[in-house]
C-alpha cells in the first residue's frame, strides 16, 4: 500500500490504486484523499475517491467541510477522527442514522500537513458498522507517507507549472532548444524546437534521427561545431544562420552536463538554441509601423537593422540608396527615442513585437 502511495501522483486518476487498496484493507465501503494547496481558496479542493465496485454512493466530504473549514484545518495533524465526532450537533442516536454523513453513517478522518503548507485529509467510511482501532491505526501508520506524498506531488505540481510558464515565453519569444550527440544525432528537444523541425524547411531530422539544414554552408558550419565541441568542450558558442524569410537563427554550445536523459541511450554534447521567427517581415514591419509611428519604409529598414545588418547591407535589402537609408535611419532613430543601432536592436528585442 505506501509503494502505491508513493507511485499515486503518477496515476489517472491520482492515487487510485492506493485508495482503492486502502478501502479494501478498511473494508471500508469509501475511502477518499482530499488535497488543498497552502495558496488555494479554502473552497478549491482536489478530491479523489474510491468506492465498492457497483456502489454509486458518495461521500461528499468538501461539502462537510465548506461548512467550518477552519475546524478541519485546525484538527491536529496525524490523529484520526470519528467524523461524526467533529459535527455539531452531536450524532444522531444509534440506528437512527445521520443525514449529514448521507448514505455513509460511520467515518474516520485523519488531517496531514505538508511543510509547504498544503493540507490533506483521508477519510474512510461505512454504510454501516462503525470503525474500531484498527481502522485508526492502520491510518496512523500511513500518516507520514501520505504527507510526503502530498510534498512530493506539489513540489511536482509546482515546477510543471513553472516549466509551462517558461515553455510559453519562450514560445512567444520564438524560442526553442534541441540537445545533439556528436554525431548530429537528436537526443531531445522542446516543443518549440518540434513545431520548428516539422513546419520549417530549413532544418529537419532526417529518417535516421540526425538535424540536418537545409543549406549546405549552415550544415557544414554545424558539423565543424560540433566536431570543435568534441575536441574542445569549453571552445566558444557557435552562432549559424540559417534563414532570412522566416528569420531563423541557431547558437551551438557545448554541455557541461552530460547525463543521459529519460529514456534515451546516449548523452547530448551539445545544445542548439533556436529563434526563429513565425511572422513574416511584411507582418514585423506592420507592427514596427503600428508600435513605433514610422513609416512602412522606415519601418523595414529598422526591421533590417534590428536583425543585424549594416546600413548599407540594409539599404541593398529593401533596394533603396545609401543616401536614403541614412536619412531614413536619422527618422528612425528620432522617433524611436534611440541613438545608435544597438539602442534600436534592444528596443525591438524587449517590446511586445516579439510577442506577437
Amino acid at each position: 500500500m505506501v509503494e502505491a502511495l508513493h507511485e499515486g501522483q503518477f496515476e489517472q486518476p491520482l492515487w487510485s490504486t492506493f485508495l482503492e487498496r486502502l478501502r479494501r484493507r478498511a473494508q471500508a465501503d469509501y475511502a477518499s484523499l482530499l488535497i488543498r494547496r497552502a495558496e488555494a481558496p479554502f473552497n478549491e479542493l482536489i478530491e479523489l475517491f474510491a468506492r465498492a465496485p457497483g456502489d454509486p454512493g458518495r461521500l461528499r466530504f468538501e461539502t462537510i467541510y465548506l461548512l467550518d473549514p477552519q475546524r478541519y484545518h485546525a484538527l491536529r495533524p496525524g490523529r484520526v477522527y470519528d467524523l461524526q465526532d467533529l459535527r455539531e450537533p452531536p450524532a444522531a442516536p444509534q440506528n437512527a442514522g445521520n443525514p449529514e454523513l448521507g448514505e455513509f453513517q460511520h467515518a474516520q478522518l485523519m488531517r496531514v500537513a505538508e511543510p509547504g503548507g498544503c493540507t490533506a485529509w483521508v477519510v474512510i467510511a461505512r454504510r454501516a458498522r462503525p470503525f474500531g482501532a484498527a481502522e485508526g491505526a492502520l491510518l496512523s501508520s500511513l500518516a507520514r507517507h501520505i504527507g510526503l506524498a502530498v510534498r512530493a506531488f506539489v513540489a511536482v505540481e509546482r515546477e510543471r507549472y513553472r516549466s509551462e510558464v517558461a515553455q510559453h515565453a519562450l514560445h512567444r519569444l520564438n524560442f526553442g532548444w534541441m540537445s545533439l550527440a556528436a554525431d548530429g544525432q537528436l537526443i531531445d528537444f522542446d516543443v518549440n524546437a518540434e513545431r520548428m523541425l516539422q513546419r520549417s524547411q530549413v532544418l529537419r531530422r532526417t529518417s535516421r534521427g540526425r538535424l540536418m539544414l537545409a543549406s549546405p554552408e549552415a550544415d557544414r558550419a554545424l558539423g565543424k561545431a560540433l566536431r570543435t565541441f568534441e575536441a574542445n568542450p569549453l571552445a566558444r558558442p557557435q552562432a549559424i544562420h540559417l534563414s532570412d524569410e522566416p528569420w531563423i537563427d541557431i547558437l551551438v554550445l557545448s554541455t557541461a552536463d552530460r547525463a543521459m536523459p529519460a529514456n534515451r541511450t546516449r548523452a547530448p554534447m551539445t545544445i542548439i538554441y533556436i529563434h526563429g521567427d513565425e511572422q513574416t517581415s511584411t507582418h514585423r514591419v506592420e507592427q514596427i509601423v503600428d508600435l513605433f509611428g514610422l513609416s512602412r519604409n522606415e519601418a523595414r529598414l529598422a526591421l533590417a537593422l534590428s536583425r543585424g545588418r549594416s546600413i548599407a547591407e540594409a539599404a541593398e535589402e529593401i533596394g533603396i540608396s545609401l543616401e536614403t537609408a541614412r536619412s531614413y535611419s536619422k527618422n528612425v532613430y528620432a522617433k524611436t527615442g534611440t541613438r545608435r543601432q544597438a539602442d534600436l536592436v534592444r528596443l525591438i528585442l524587449i517590446s511586445v513585437i516579439t510577442l506577437a
